[in-house]
């Protein structure tokens, strides 16, 4: 064997005189073949204009100077021209086109084309940008598309993306960000429950989403929504709304009801659903009306949220019902508000309730 067999690059023989220039043919070939970029590969004949080093694809119905050299490499070196046949696999860079192509045998196909049949273990592929050892797949675009091959393809116009992560508490997610900061990450984040978790700044995170794998029961864990009551006997005057002193809580998620003023507070915008109880306890007389409603922002009554009961009444047994929705701008108020007519009472402590959350 006198040569190598992938390369052909030329051996020194045993007792070969000037084995010099065999090494420096051998140099010569790897300077033409090793990190392969080509000027171009559409021209059939020699350019007039060359400089030393400069590397060409022979296009077909090759001529002149490249006669019979079709789909080799012509490397000029040494102010002649070398032809390099290629072999099953051989890649290069085609500077004018900004593209890489393979010979596949037949042709240099165009790399990702449908004239290529497989590329297999790459190590990085980067697609408008330079991939890396964390991203060994990136990619610089503004559009992509995914399609299922049809049954004429000889598909079943199906298309299911599959990603995969090795464990349980492992991170399987999509992760959004703007200015390369997260807002946004979607995934199977830390568990096996599908989770949607949100972020002002991509540092502090909150849950907005969960969805328990075994019952597909779905949570909002930052979902504002309240359950409170007044702990003392509210006094109500005759024929005077009066706010009603709702002061504790039985839960309180994004703290949106204020136990201080005793109202419901909108963290954003929406449309909001309310529910009261109101109880009746007798001050002297039991020969009255009780009537509930909301107000919004301490004044105007919620439409459709009044309601009244007629009387007479029984101490700690009569209760009113109210229930309604609101939309409602960030920073809204509602509360609950009673009124006597015909004669005065109280609104009882601890089975008076106010509830609410938000819907829209």
């Amino acid at each position: 064997m006198d040569a190598t067999a992938n390369l052909k690059l030329p051996f020194i023989l045993p007792s070969q005189a000037q084995k010099h220039v065999t090494h420096n043919e051998s140099l010569l070939l790897l300077d033409s073949i090793v990190q392969l970029s080509v000027l171009d590969r559409d021209m059939n004949d020699a350019p007039a204009e060359l400089a030393e080093g400069d590397r060409y694809i022979v296009a077909a119905g090759a001529s002149g100077t490249w006669a019979e050299q079709s789909g080799k490499i012509a490397a000029f070196q040494d102010g002649a021209w070398t032809f390099l046949d290629p072999r099953v696999g051989w890649q290069a860079w085609v500077a004018d086109e900004g593209t890489f192509v393979v010979w596949n045998g037949a042709e240099w196909a165009t790399s990702g084309s449908s004239e290529i049949s497989e590329l297999q273990n790459l190590g990085l592929f980067g697609l408008g940008t330079t991939a890396d050892s964390e991203n060994v797949f990136a990619a610089k675009l503004n559009k992509a598309l995914w399609t299922a091959k049809g049954v004429g393809e000889g598909g079943d116009g199906d298309l299911r993306y599959t990603l995969n992560k090795e464990g349980a508490d492992d991170v399987l997610s999509m992760l959004l960000q703007s200015g390369w900061s997260g807002r946004a990450e979607l995934g199977l984040i830390g568990s096996d429950d599908f989770s949607l978790k949100v972020s002002p700044d991509g540092s502090a995170w909150r849950e907005a989403l969960s969805v328990d794998r075994a019952t597909g029961i779905v949570s909002e864990p930052a979902l504002p929504r309240f359950k409170a009551f007044t702990n003392y006997d509210n006094y109500v005057g005759v024929d005077a709304w009066t706010r009603i002193g709702i002061n504790s809580t039985d839960y309180n998620d994004q703290n949106c009801f204020d136990p201080a003023a005793n109202c419901f507070r909108a963290p954003v915008p929406g449309t909001y659903l309310f529910g009261a109880s109101l109880l009746y306890k007798t001050n002297a007389s039991a020969a009255t009306l009780m009537s509930g409603r909301f107000a919004l922002n301490g004044a105007v009554g919620v439409p459709g949220s009044f309601a009244e009961i007629a009387g007479p009444h029984q101490s700690l047994r009569t209760a009113l019902q109210i229930s309604t929705l609101v939309p409602l701008s960030a920073g809204d108020t509602v509360e609950l508000q009673g009124y006597f007519r015909l004669a005065d009472g109280y609104i009882a402590a601890d089975q008076t309730t106010f509830w609410g959350m938000k819907v829209g």
